[in-house]
């Protein structure tokens, strides 16, 4: 945290529940609150994950339409989402690290990539699987499909150009420009479907509509996508400690916590 940052949070009363939440922009208290929190997602998402399998492909009926090959959804919809919101995340860290010069923040947005650009691989190769026998192609330039591989352009694009500047500093605020540029890809793959005329079906779930599939399919790719959603988080801690001791190695909290490990 910065000095200015820092004498601000000093400053700010704390919340109604009794805890100053800016505080935690610091590394060094974040630290061990990241920390505690892994077990707390990193289990559950196990537990989801066996129950949506199940769910899934042992209690899901077959599709009257597809056959069998339907049940790639509960993987390819639920990682399609998170490539999406990991995305929206990434580029809200980044806003809210070129707003208050956090660090934090800026780690924040680097532990996030990997995540996003995996969901987001994992959605385009499911995706291929179920297209294959769908529209009998692995591939076709179908705006929705196009944009999502784009999202995965944009997320190793990030993590590239973050890897090959070597002013820690320098490197945050251009990769963050480049997030928050191409958060605008995520509502065109979200609408592509509404505003051309694509191969690619349109949402089977919906706020302002009644699902359009059984009660127990969707309750299958309900849990799988908690069951993402809470890997992601766990996984995105785990990597922002390492983030963390990577660089703020020179500093004194983290020679005592290295002191303190020994």
């Amino acid at each position: 945290m910065t000095a200015p940052a820092k004498a601000l949070a000093e400053k700010l009363p704390e919340s109604r529940g009794g805890i100053n939440w800016f505080k935690y922009a610091s590394p060094q208290t974040f630290y061990p609150l990241a920390g505690k929190l892994i077990p707390l997602f990193g289990w559950p998402a196990l537990a989801l994950a066996l129950v949506g399998l199940y769910l899934s492909f042992f209690v899901a009926p077959t599709d009257a339409t597809q056959g069998e090959s339907y049940r790639i959804i509960f993987i390819h919809v639920p990682a399609a989402w998170m490539s999406m919101i990991i995305y929206l995340a990434m580029a809200f860290w980044c806003a809210v690290g070129l707003i208050f010069n956090t660090r934090l923040s800026f780690m924040m947005s680097q532990a996030l990539a990997p995540t996003g650009a995996m969901w987001t691989f994992i959605a385009l190769w499911t995706g291929a699987l179920w297209g294959k026998p769908t529209w009998g192609a692995w591939w076709v330039w179908d705006a929705r499909l196009t944009s999502e591989l784009i999202l995965l352009f944009l997320y190793l694009g990030y993590m590239a150009l973050v890897a090959a500047i070597d002013d820690p500093r320098r490197a945050d605020r251009a990769g963050a420009v480049v997030a928050l540029v191409g958060a605008i890809n995520v509502p065109i793959i979200y609408f592509s479907v509404k505003w051309w005329n694509t191969l690619h079906q349109g949402a089977s779930v919906s706020v302002t509509s009644a699902p359009k599939m059984a009660s127990i399919m969707l309750a299958g790719m309900l849990v799988m996508a908690l069951a993402a959603w809470a890997y992601s988080v766990a996984v995105v801690l785990v990597r922002v400690r390492a983030l963390m001791l990577e660089r703020e190695r020179n500093t004194d909290w983290v020679a005592q916590l290295v002191e303190s490990s020994r």
